[in-house]
């Protein structure tokens, strides 16, 4: 199956489907600077040494929670202040959700990367604006949505002159409570862009904890390896200090203190297959 040949360049000295893994990684949501800190530099410093390209995450806002008083953030302003924080003082650069158009004007003036929630990969509004805001673009696939329908999404946004937009696979629901992940996804949606896999997500059980969303982590490592197997750009992974205390997706969440193993293992089965996905491209 052709593969998406031109690059993506999504921050600065950030490229994705040029040979390099590039790892999307960080809290939830932006719960304190000192969670985001802390999670920043251990990433950072285990990503130096599996030479893994590193771009830190965390929403400033969770417009998509189950129900009305699961926590959102602690206000955009906060927020965005300590991922401005964050990036300036360990020299990363940075992703956000972004829910609405009149939001992007003042998140692209501190991230690097406006990522588009899966619920709203569909909003051609938002999709221009992504990309007109001249920042690089990761649209999460719609749970919803048909791989191959992707190809439109990413076309909304290249239709505004930004060509450094990537795709995001994360799994389909048939509802109760569970998630499912069609590996064929992920080579389907790279004749278009690079794809980047969510791990975390991807185990997600949406509402499955009686009004917020469980997770079942125990297997974020198969499926993880089976998406690196598979030949995709990057990963996309939840990581938290103490995920049983975090205050958003703590089911599904990476502990911190095992990110450097579980990235190792990564890296180990992705430099493995890439003979392969060469030799079949």
């Amino acid at each position: 199956m052709k593969r998406f040949e031109k690059p993506v360049h999504l921050a600065k000295n950030i490229v994705l489907g040029d040979g390099k893994l590039v790892l999307l990684s960080g809290p939830c949501a932006v719960e304190s600077y000192d969670i985001c800190y802390e999670t920043a530099a251990t990433v950072k410093e285990i990503c130096r040494k599996l030479d893994i390209q590193y771009v830190f995450k965390a929403s400033f806002d969770k417009a998509n929670r189950t129900s009305a008083g699961s926590f959102r953030g602690v206000g955009m302003d906060k927020a965005l202040e300590t991922l401005q924080r964050i990036g300036r003082e360990l020299d990363l650069p940075l992703i956000t959700d972004v829910h609405e158009s009149y939001q992007i004007g003042e998140v692209a003036e501190v991230v690097d990367v406006l990522q588009i929630p899966a619920f709203l990969c569909r909003q051609t509004d938002l999709l221009l604006a992504a990309g007109n805001s001249g920042k690089g673009v990761n649209i999460k696939r719609g749970q919803f949505m048909a791989p191959e329908d992707m190809q439109y999404a990413i076309h909304k946004v290249r239709e505004s002159g930004n060509e450094n937009a990537c795709l995001t696979e994360r799994g389909v629901s048939f509802g109760y409570h569970n998630l499912v992940v069609d590996m064929r996804a992920l080579p389907t949606m790279r004749q278009y862009s690079p794809v980047i896999f969510d791990v975390t997500h991807s185990v997600q059980q949406p509402g499955g904890a009686g009004g917020s969303s469980g997770g079942q982590r125990q297997f974020a490592p198969f499926l993880a390896r089976a998406a690196a197997a598979a030949g995709v750009d990057g990963f996309f992974i939840e990581t938290h200090p103490m995920p049983e205390k975090a205050l958003s997706d703590g089911p599904n969440m990476v502990p911190l203190a095992q990110m450097e193993a579980f990235l190792q293992m990564l890296k180990d089965v992705w430099e493995n297959s890439k003979k392969y996905i060469a030799q079949n491209n």
